[in-house]
Formats: structure tokens, C-alpha cells, sequence
């Protein structure tokens, strides 16, 4: 189990050093701004709709790697999902930050998500990991609003 620790470590510290999609987007359909309160991270997220397509995600932010990581991740995984497919896999990953380490998450669905798995075992950080999958929801539900006008 420990080499998996060590490289779910790398692939979160990859996350964060490079993050994907880490530019903000002005012409995104919906934009949220998500603070997590309990440690002062910060992500402002875009969405951009194709249908029910999700075309693209940009952020930026300011905080821990764990949210910085996890919205990379998250902004990677979720870009060209549809809408339906996108809302399965961030209630799969909600599941797995809430399991407080009793499950690992599949990594079929959740791909390079799954290294957020030990997060789940220390309450304090699962608001951080969840930061930039929360804004997604609420930006793509923003946006879904938009076009249905």
C-alpha cells in the first residue's frame, strides 16, 4: 500500500504544479466563485456548454495542494463528458471522500481522482478536495440554466 501512497502523492504534487486548465475562460457560460472557509482556499471556476456537453472548464485559484490538485483533476477529467456523465462522476467522487478511507474509488471512472482517495481519512481536508468538484456543480447548473432560456 505504501508505494500507491507515494504515487498518489506524485500524482497530486504533479496536479499541482502543473495544473491543467488553470486559465480563466471570460467567455465561459457560467462562472462561480468557491471559498472554503475552514482554510481560506479559493477557486473561481468556468464552465462552457456544447448541448449538454461539457466544452470546457478553466479556473483559477489560490490555496493548498490538495484543492489546487483535485481542481486540475477535476477540470482534466470532466472536460468533454456530457452533462450526465460529468454529474456521475463527481457524485462517485463525493462518495469517495466521504467513505472516510473505506473505499478506493475506481480508477475506470475516476482516473488520476483516485489519488485523492487518502484524503477521505482526514475530515479536515475533504472540504479542500472538494472545493473545485462543488464549483464545477454549481457552475455547470448555472450554466445549463443559461441555455435552457
Amino acid at each position: 500500500m505504501m508505494q500507491l501512497d507515494n504515487l498518489y502523492q506524485e500524482v497530486i504534487l504533479d496536479h499541482y504544479k502543473n495544473p491543467q486548465n488553470k486559465v480563466l475562460d471570460p467567455n465561459s457560460d457560467a462562472q462561480v466563485h468557491h471559498v472554503n472557509p475552514s482554510c481560506g482556499d479559493e477557486i473561481t471556476l468556468g464552465v462552457r456548454l456544447d448541448g449538454d456537453k461539457v466544452l470546457s472548464i478553466s479556473w483559477e485559484g489560490v490555496g493548498c495542494s490538495i484543492s489546487q490538485a483535485s481542481t486540475s483533476i477535476a477540470s482534466d477529467l470532466l472536460t468533454g463528458k456530457t452533462l450526465e456523465q460529468a454529474r456521475r462522476i463527481s457524485e462517485d467522487f463525493l462518495q469517495l471522500m466521504q467513505s472516510k478511507g473505506s473505499i478506493e474509488g475506481d480508477p475506470e471512472v475516476l482516473e488520476d481522482a483516485v489519488a485523492l482517495a487518502g484524503v477521505s481519512k482526514y475530515p479536515a481536508r475533504i472540504k479542500c478536495a472538494l472545493l473545485g468538484w462543488m464549483a464545477f456543480k454549481d457552475a455547470s447548473l448555472q450554466a445549463e440554466a443559461k441555455k435552457a432560456k
